[in-house]
């Protein structure tokens, strides 16, 4: 009897990759319209950003479920998922300065085109050592990675990086939720009321899910290192002939 033939690999063309391409696309967007002034491009950075962050969860799983994965999609995805986290990252923390730990007098932002965020009494910016802790853990982790792979060994995400990304994405759509609402309470006069309750609740959000995002890019960090720590040492020497 005649033999089924096998099913040839996934092309690099597909919607996977179509999906991560679009995500590298609109990366530029999301970090330079949060500097515009008014509250439409801010709330476009938003929905922008949104859009990123579920075509990331999506690529993946039709990936997996259509075994859809090619080089290109594994060379593209964490080129995408980098890209998106400094070109948010580098906005937030300029937008966010301001004063720390200092009670407002009104729930108007501090200072014009500035958005530290309401947590109880006090406005909390974004500090820099949070910034590089993250970014730089990414940056140490894609080396990482890349010196386990030339020594033939693949490390698999663990479950806080996991949960460190899912925080991190809560951190980061709470940051751009806030600078398009403050930008568009600004514009409309809004002080009180339920703008109020919304404004320390969102700041809450963010405080709160920055405070576990960057413990969990801390404990993962330890914990990879901890796991494949091997791989920093110098590679066996292979025995004479």
């Amino acid at each position: 009897p005649s033999r089924r033939a096998d099913p040839s690999p996934p092309g690099p063309v597909n919607l996977p990759n179509a999906l991560t391409v679009g995500r590298i696309a609109i990366t530029p967007l999301v970090a330079v319209l949060p500097f515009f002034g008014s509250a439409t491009m801010r709330g476009l950075a938003f929905v922008l950003f949104l859009v990123a962050a579920v075509t990331d969860w999506v690529d993946g799983w039709l990936a997996r479920r259509d075994n859809l994965i090619t080089d290109l999609g594994k060379l593209l995805d964490p080129l995408a998922d980098k890209l998106l986290l400094f070109g948010t990252f580098v906005p937030m923390y300029l937008l966010m300065r301001g004063e720390r730990f200092v009670v407002p007098a009104t729930l108007s932002v501090p200072e014009a085109g500035r958005f530290p965020a309401l947590f109880t009494l006090w406005w909390v910016s974004l500090p820099l050592w949070v910034v590089l802790v993250v970014l730089g853990r990414e940056a140490f982790m894609t080396a990482f990675r890349e010196r386990a792979k030339r020594r033939g060994v693949v490390i698999a995400a663990i479950g806080p990086a996991k949960l460190k990304t899912i925080f991190q994405s809560i951190w980061v759509g709470a940051a751009y939720a806030w600078f398009f609402a403050a930008s568009l309470a600004r514009e409309q006069g809004w002080t009180s009321g339920w703008w109020t309750a919304f404004a320390q609740f969102n700041g809450s959000v963010i405080v709160v899910s920055m405070t576990v995002a960057t413990a969990l890019t801390l404990w993962s960090l330890a914990l990879y290192l901890q796991r494949y720590r091997f791989v920093l040492g110098a590679p066996a020497r292979s025995a004479a002939r």
